[in-house]
């Protein structure tokens, strides 16, 4: 267990109501400390664990009740005596308050009408959009040999016009470490590979292989190309988290669209105005993201 005075130096650093919410004390939101006569409700230690600082994320879930719980304790020790003092009524003090509240406000109408309102029906219409537009890209399944010399190359595609089996070729003969699995590459589009290796097995047709051998900076290789097909989009499953996001931006940048048009945003500085207009233009023309690019499947 953690020492209170580790605690201490890693209690999150976010702000923390000062006084405790009047709740009945019930099964549903029980009493979890007193300081004083300000009691901690389970429903305040809960808010404060979700707050904890990121750098806190190791801890086991115990650790991290301990953490929140010392952090509340705290905080309410030091609030009474800034509260005696009149410290609540500064100008500083309402003026963050008021900046707080505004937020507080911002994130649950966020919540409410972008977060918790998007559906999975949204979700999948916009992947299905996002796969639609993707541009058609080629992909290759090739097996390969590789060896140290023109010359060993060159006896590797004499066996091969003699019949002799591509796979078993690779198990024999290859020095690449997926000879085992008999050259095989699985599928790749351009730009995944070195470019004499790519050139060489982008121009083969299905089912043939490299009469000459190809040279690349790893060696000598024999090419046989199993396939072609254009690249598949990722499944819905792996990327629909990202596109939810996509969505969730989408909604967020309406409803400020809505609420710019229905009060005019008027900014002093004619140089801070400018750059918060410019901010604005490069954030409307933001693209959308790569969610579903084929690019964001695992590499072969």
């Amino acid at each position: 267990m953690l020492s209170y005075n580790k605690l201490a130096a890693v209690a999150f650093a976010t702000f923390v109501t000062l006084q405790a919410p009047v709740f009945a004390a019930d099964a549903k939101d029980p009493v979890v400390a007193k300081v004083g006569d300000v009691e901690i409700h389970q429903s305040e230690l809960d808010l404060a664990i979700a707050n904890l600082d990121p750098q806190l994320g190791q801890l086991s879930d115990d650790q991290k009740k301990v953490a929140a719980l010392s952090a509340s304790i705290d905080v309410k020790l030091l609030a009474k005596d800034a509260a005696a003092e009149k410290l609540d009524q500064t100008p500083d003090f309402q003026s963050h308050m008021a900046y707080l509240r505004d937020r507080e406000l911002h994130n649950a109408y966020f919540k409410a009408h972008v977060a918790d309102a998007i559906t999975d029906d949204e979700v999948k219409a916009r992947y299905d959009k996002e796969v639609a537009a993707l541009p058609k890209q080629e992909e290759v399944h090739a097996r390969h040999i590789l060896v140290k010399t023109e010359d060993e190359a060159k006896e590797v595609i004499k066996e091969l016009d003699a019949g002799k089996d591509f796979a078993e070729l690779a198990k024999e003969k290859s020095t690449d470490p997926n000879k085992a699995d008999g050259g095989d590459l699985g599928y790749f589009a351009r730009g995944r590979m070195v470019k004499e290796f790519e050139d060489a097995a982008f121009a083969l047709p299905v089912g043939t292989y490299t009469k000459t051998p190809v040279k690349s900076d790893f060696g000598w290789h024999v090419i046989k190309v199993e396939d072609k097909r254009d690249a598949p989009p990722p499944p819905f499953d792996q990327v629909k988290d990202q596109v939810r996001q996509l969505v969730m931006r989408d909604k967020y940048l309406d409803l400020l669209n809505k609420a710019k048009q229905e009060s005019k945003v008027v900014i002093n500085d004619p140089a801070l105005s400018k750059a918060y207009e410019d901010a604005q233009k490069q954030q409307d023309q933001a693209p959308a993201g790569d969610a579903v690019a084929p690019d964001a499947q695992p590499q072969q």
